[in-house]
């Protein structure tokens, strides 16, 4: 597949998350992720809102499920995401029960390995259970703990593992992030608010600025060759 880029707002806000939303479609995002801190802020109204100013784009809705997966799904569905996300520390009943609220609704499945103690093994039996996606996700608090850790640490290992499309999130720089098709792992996702040199950028004071980084990113990203 083509590199996709994807937008990750990973705000508490409506208003917030649609201006960053915006800049993200002028730039060329394709893909809209409502991030976890969104969804408990707003819960499905977030993505019943992105659903409506962007009719035509892809929306992930990162609810991290573990339990409950079908109704979880399926509510995410009807708000107008097209994309859920499961764990695949989860249950193999709920990302069964995720897998078939998503065909019964025409979605599709990411499957996140954060925390798996053995990653490869997870992302394998998540493709088994019919999964469309893996995310190879190293944690924020993991992060935080062991400035080391990278989604390096798994991505070449899980690449090779699995025939689905692969997502590589936690910690990458812009140039690491732009680079991931180059290390099979086609989608790639830049995170909102944008930090670059401790300097954050936000719509409301630096439009045009945060629209030219996200053009120049998506730009790098499209130029590569997707590899495995």
């Amino acid at each position: 597949m083509e590199p996709i880029v994807q937008i990750s707002l990973d705000l508490t806000t409506i208003k917030d998350a649609l201006e960053m939303a915006e800049v993200a479609v002028e730039a060329g995002v394709d893909w809209i992720e409502a991030g976890t801190p969104l969804l408990l802020g707003e819960g499905l109204h977030a993505v019943a809102a992105l659903r409506k100013a962007f009719p035509h784009h892809p929306i992930v809705a990162d609810l991290k499920t573990m339990d409950g997966g079908y109704l979880e799904a399926e509510m995410m569905a009807k708000a107008g995401a097209t994309h859920v996300v499961v764990m695949g520390v989860a249950h193999q009943a709920t990302i069964r029960a995720v897998v078939k609220a998503a065909r019964d609704y025409g979605i599709k499945v990411m499957g996140d390995i954060m925390a798996s103690p053995d990653p490869v093994a997870c992302a394998k039996m998540l493709e088994a259970n019919g999964v469309d996606y893996i995310i190879v996700h190293t944690g924020f608090d993991e992060r935080g703990e062991d400035k080391e850790r990278t989604p390096y640490d798994h991505l070449a290992a899980v690449v090779g593992a699995v025939n689905v499309p692969v997502q590589a999130v936690g910690g990458l720089s812009i140039d690491q992030a732009a680079d991931m098709p180059k290390h099979g792992a086609p989608l790639v996702v830049i995170g909102a608010p944008l930090v670059i040199d401790k300097q954050e950028f936000k719509p409301s004071s630096d439009r045009e600025q945060l629209k030219g980084i996200l053009q120049q990113f998506v730009t790098r990203v499209k130029a590569n060759k997707v590899e495995r």
